[in-house]
């Protein structure tokens, strides 16, 4: 007698049944994730990440930027990166009337939190999942190490193109002109 794998697969309508407890629930690809209310650090580094990609947008007038978006890709794939930005014209296109995202924003950013199972699903389920759903740039931010990992889209899929260091500049094609030092949104 064969076992077969009767996974629990989640949606979108399960998170409407979860309680409202500072827990922050993602389902990717139908499994669900659920972390605690983040480090100090982390947070800090979400708001100086922000502070800058929307001083630039700000500037500019090309895009916005947000702390902690919804994305409901699909019923299966529902997330909540810690930074996106948006050009004007791909964001008219990716809010429902509901106001949440629908779709890829073109820079998805990530801070890793503490844990092997945080780090295991920003650096292998995210990245997947972003990579499919057509993400341009993803950046995943380690406040710990100073460090700043930069994924590009390439041949359809997202490729580490640089590993930046508190040293480092960060500079992003989207985002033309753009220029901001790790060792700043780390501090």
């Amino acid at each position: 007698m064969s076992q077969t794998d009767e996974r629990v697969r989640w949606t979108t309508a399960d998170l409407e049944l979860l309680p409202d407890n500072g827990n922050r629930y993602e389902i990717i690809d139908g499994e669900l994730f659920v972390t605690r209310a983040p480090h100090w650090k982390h947070q800090q580094t979400c708001g100086r990440i922000y502070a800058a990609v929307d001083a630039w947008s700000q500037s500019t007038g090309l895009g916005e930027a947000t702390i902690s978006p919804g994305i409901i890709f699909s019923d299966a794939d529902n997330v909540i990166p810690d930074v996106v930005w948006a050009s004007k014209e791909r964001l008219a296109v990716l809010l429902d009337e509901a106001g949440h995202l629908t779709a890829a924003p073109e820079l998805i950013v990530e801070v890793l939190s503490a844990g092997v199972e945080q780090e295991r699903r920003d650096r292998e389920a995210n990245l997947k999942l972003y990579s499919v759903r057509g993400v341009q740039e993803y950046w995943l931010v380690d406040w710990r190490k100073q460090q700043v990992e930069v994924y590009r889209r390439e041949k359809a899929t997202l490729r580490l193109i640089a590993t930046l260091f508190s040293q480092d500049e960060l500079t992003c094609p989207l985002l033309p002109s753009f220029s901001c030092s790790v060792a700043q949104i780390c501090a």
